[in-house]
């Protein structure tokens, strides 16, 4: 590059830089977790009931459940929207839907209403369920990408905490507003996510996918170095990524049905993991905990606040993940606690069959060790999946779908469980107690271990032909003699050394990989190097001028200040 002085980025880059987008961007999760417990406990006060006629458990399962049809139908379109109009809008647009949706649930005077409100939020929930995991996995260094997904499913839990502490603090109001403050708090919250969309970084690899180059290097080089774009390791993550892009781009765009065909046992792993997140039960707790802890023996208030301190502990459990999930990996962590929450919902069931004095205390007792246990296992890691083993060809497409299934499953638990709860009673934990156990052996026999791999390197983890250089890796074994350094898709590289091995020459050929289109053009080393200083510059300065950039200086200023 040429040795033209480049303008700073400022003093949020690095580690700050990158902590501090992760954190925000929980926020979008924060509201989705929130969203979760409100209507626990609100469905159970006497003003609610009163306002709506003492709906029935179909009608209120209904209301529950709706946002998750919401959620569905959004997740669905998500997938080519964020492709196209990036990440950072996707979450934009999903904070204004749901901020609109929170606002007719806080309004609404009839169940009508509040259900088109549910269903309104749903959709802004599914966008940023979708968009944020996407967002987090593509922003993240390989060697934490597990920790800032579970700091993220942090902020999922402590939306949950939150919204059931502001339910029992409401609780004691003695008109409508002990359930509308509750829900209009939601809106506050979406509207800080809503702002702050303007100001974050769009993520390096849909930038380089793109053709914006010249934000892409600098985002590259102010969230992994000083904001150097001259650094080795943002030139070097440049590369790879560009690389990436453009073998992408050679392979042509993918359909779903090519997707499926393609990527079978990806998906399979995205699509199942969302889906036993689910299944295993979580939501019967997260959705109806006042429900069931009346059920078991607790009463009024009681429920609610026994569902409160099952969320800070809920809270707490989502902590150790941070430090394992990136050493110990995630297989065991998701065996671990697949068989951990399975014997608590199968005791959950048995001190509900027993139905003595001590029951209530029981029931609670195991609950919280099944939250406990998906906390640290089931929770944070099955939204890392879609981002994390999906290429980035087909990761948006990839990503909706497996966030589909999620939502689906999840309509499923929320509309039954309030039936089921009242015809089956504690015969329902036992259902949800043997999926626990069938995910921990399906996690154990065919799930391969993704800790600690960058995403270009993906494809020798699944070894399924994705790319140029994956059949070329299982016929010439080029493993063997590259630096461990080399992304497991570098042609350019494998072509470098290719000159020096004669024997590897032959393998280069793109007729070598179907996948190919006819009439392809050689990637080329020069096609790699990032942007020259005259565009980074030019770059910056129209970045500097616009309203984000004037935003950023004045939070740095303010900043500066308490130094």
């Amino acid at each position: 590059m040429e040795d033209i002085e480049i303008p700073a980025s400022g003093p949020l880059v690095g580690k700050k830089l990158l902590y501090f987008t992760s954190i925000f961007v929980s926020i979008g999760v924060f509201l989705f977790g929130y969203d979760q417990g409100v209507m626990s406990g609100i469905i159970t006060g006497a003003h609610f009931k009163n306002q709506f006629n003492n709906p029935s458990s179909l009608l209120i399962g209904t209301t529950v459940a709706i946002l998750e049809i919401g959620a569905l139908a959004s997740s669905l379109m998500v997938g080519t929207i964020g492709d196209i109009i990036g990440r950072r809008r996707t979450i934009r647009y999903g904070a204004f839907t749901f901020v609109f949706g929170g606002l007719l649930q806080t309004i609404s005077n009839t169940i009508s209403v509040l259900i088109i409100g549910r269903l309104i939020t749903g959709v802004g929930v599914g966008l940023l369920s979708t968009t944020v995991p996407i967002y987090q996995t593509e922003i993240s260094p390989p060697h934490n990408r597990g920790k800032l997904a579970c700091v993220q499913f942090t902020g999922n839990i402590f939306g949950y905490a939150s919204s059931v502490w502001v339910d029992y603090a409401c609780s004691y109001i003695e008109n409508n507003f002990a359930w509308r403050i509750p829900l209009f708090l939601q809106c506050v919250i979406g509207t800080l996510l809503f702002l702050g969309s303007f100001i974050i970084v769009e993520t390096p690899r849909w930038l380089l996918a793109h053709g914006h180059d010249a934000e892409g290097i600098v985002v590259i080089a102010d969230l992994y170095t000083d904001g150097n774009v001259r650094d080795e390791k943002a030139v070097n993550e440049f590369k790879s990524i560009k690389e990436n892009v453009l073998i992408d781009r050679l392979e042509g765009e993918k359909s779903y049905s090519e997707m499926f065909r393609r990527y079978p046992k990806r998906l399979f792993v995205a699509m199942s993991a969302l889906a036993f997140a689910q299944l295993n039960g979580i939501n019967v707790i997260s959705y109806y905990a006042p429900l069931v802890f009346e059920q078991a023996g607790w009463v009024g208030r009681d429920a609610i606040l026994m569902t409160g301190i099952n969320a800070i502990i809920y809270i707490l459990s989502t902590l150790p993940p941070w430090i394992l999930i990136d050493s110990w990996g995630r297989k065991p962590i998701l065996i671990s606690g697949g068989l951990t929450m399975g014997v608590s919902m199968v005791l959950v069931s048995y001190a509900m069959f027993l139905d003595i004095p001590n029951t209530p205390a029981l029931v609670v007792l195991f609950i919280i060790s099944a939250n406990s246990s998906f906390a640290y296992s089931w929770g944070p890691i099955p939204w890392l999946f879609p981002g994390e083993v999906l290429p980035l060809s087909v990761r948006s497409k990839g990503a909706s779908l497996s966030t589909a299934t999620n939502w689906l499953c999840n309509f499923m638990v929320g509309e039954l469980s309030p039936i089921l709860l009242e015809k089956i009673q504690w015969r329902l934990y036992l259902i949800h107690g043997s999926s626990c156990m069938l995910s921990a052996l399906v996690v154990w026999i065919l799930y391969p271990e993704t800790s600690g791999v960058t995403l270009e390197d993906m494809d020798s983890v699944f070894d399924d032909a994705s790319s140029i250089m994956s059949s070329v890796h299982s016929r010439s074994n080029y493993g063997a003699v590259l630096d461990d350094n080399v992304s497991s898709r570098s042609f350019v590289s494998l072509a470098q050394q290719a000159r020096n091995q004669p024997s590897l020459s032959t393998e280069l050929n793109y007729s070598s990989n179907p996948n190919i289109k006819a009439g392809a053009p050689f990637i080329l080393p020069q096609d790699l190097e990032p942007p020259s200083s005259q565009e980074i510059t030019a770059y910056r300065s129209r970045d500097n001028n616009s309203l984000r950039g004037s935003i950023r200086r004045g939070s740095e200023s303010v900043t500066s200040l308490f130094k």
